[in-house]
C-alpha cells in the first residue's frame, strides 16, 4: 500500500528484477503504476492492524489525489501496519492499466464500482499464480509439470477477461481446483525430507506455540495459525506454509530456505533479523531486526 516513490523502494524494484528469473515479476506490486485500488477497494477495521474503520469503496484518509499514500513512511506507528503486510501479487497494476484501460476511477467515477469489484478476484488469481509458478519449478513434482502448468495458463487467461466478465467467474471453485493441485505437489516435495520429520500441523492452533530451534523440516503446516509462536532458529527447510499466519511470530535465526509457498506478505507480518535465512525470491523486510 506503499505509493511515495523514494531512493529504498527504487532499490527494492532493482532487487525485484534480480529475483525475478523464476517469471514473477508481474506478479510484484508496482503502486506507481496503480490508482490505489487496495487504498479503496477493501475494508478496513479498526484494530492492531488499522487505526481507523472504512467501508469497501471508500478512499482511505492517507490517500493523495496522485493515488499515493501520505503516510507510507510512517504506516507502522501511525498505526496501519495492515498496511505494511497486504501484498496485492501485482494485481493492482493488472486491473489499472490492463482491465481498465489505464482509466481512473476519479476521472472515470461510473468504472468505479466495477473496478472495485474486479479487483479483489484478480488479486486471489494473482496468488494462485504466484503459487502456481513456484510449483513448476519444483522438480520432486515433475510428474505434475504438465498439469501445473496447463493450470497455470489457465489462471493468466482469466486474469485477462473484460471486466464486465468477472462477475460470472467462479473463482472460489477455481482456487479449489488449483489448491488440490498444489497440495499434491507438496506431498511430492515434502517426501524429500526426512520420514520423521514430515509431520502434520495443517490448520493447527499453535498461537504463541514454542518451537525454538524445532525441526520442522517437510512440515504440513498450510493454514496453521502460528500467531506470535517462537520459531527463533527453526528449520523449515521443505515445510508447506500456504496459508500459515506469522502474524508476530518469531522468526530470528530460523532457515526458511526451500520452504513451500512462502509469500512477502506472511514475512511482513512476522519479525526477524539478519540470520534469518529467507528463499532468494522474497526480501527482507525492512523492520526486522539487524
Amino acid at each position: 500500500m506503499d505509493h511515495a516513490p523514494s531512493k529504498d523502494s527504487r532499490t527494492v524494484r532493482d532487487n525485484d528484477r534480480a529475483r525475478d528469473a523464476d517469471g514473477r515479476a508481474a506478479l510484484r506490486a508496482d503502486c506507481g503504476n496503480c490508482f490505489g485500488l487496495c487504498c479503496v477497494a477493501l475494508t478496513l477495521t479498526r484494530s492492531a492492524d488499522f487505526a481507523v474503520d472504512k467501508d469497501a469503496g471508500t478512499p482511505c484518509g492517507n490517500l493523495q489525489d496522485d493515488f499515493r499514500c501520505g503516510i507510507h513512511t510512517r504506516l507502522r506507528t501511525e498505526g496501519f501496519a495492515g498496511c505494511t503486510v497486504y501484498d496485492c501479487f501485482g494485481a493492482g497494476q493488472k486491473v489499472s492499466a490492463e482491465t481498465f484501460g489505464g482509466r481512473d476511477w476519479r476521472t472515470a467515477p461510473e468504472s468505479a464500482r466495477q473496478m472495485f469489484q474486479v479487483f479483489p478476484v484478480v488479486r486471489q488469481l494473482h496468488e494462485l499464480l504466484w503459487y502456481l509458478t513456484e510449483a513448476a519449478s519444483l522438480a520432486p513434482a515433475r510428474s505434475l509439470h504438465g498439469e501445473i502448468r496447463r493450470t497455470l495458463e489457465e489462471t493468466e487467461r482469466l486474469t485477462r477477461l473484460d471486466a464486465g466478465a468477472f462477475a460470472d467467474l467462479d473463482v472460489a471453485a477455481h482456487r479449489d481446483g488449483v489448491a488440490a493441485l498444489l497440495a499434491r505437489t507438496s506431498e511430492l516435495v515434502r517426501a524429500t525430507a526426512p520420514r520423521k520429520k514430515r509431520r502434520s500441523h495443517r490448520g493447527a492452533d499453535l498461537i504463541g506455540a514454542r518451537l525454538r530451534g524445532a525441526d520442522l523440516r517437510g512440515a504440513d503446516l498450510r493454514g496453521a495459525y502460528l500467531i506470535a509462536a517462537d520459531l527463533a532458529g527453526a528449520d523449515l527447510r521443505l515445510a508447506d506454509l500456504i496459508g500459515a499466519d506469522f502474524r508476530d511470530a518469531d522468526l530470528s535465526g530460523a532457515d526458511l530456505t526451500g520452504a513451500l509457498f512462502l509469500t512477502q506478505s506472511q514475512l511482513n507480518a512476522a519479525r526477524g533479523n539478519a540470520a534469518t535465512r529467507l528463499p532468494s525470491t522474497l526480501t527482507r523486510p525492512a523492520h526486522w531486526e539487524k
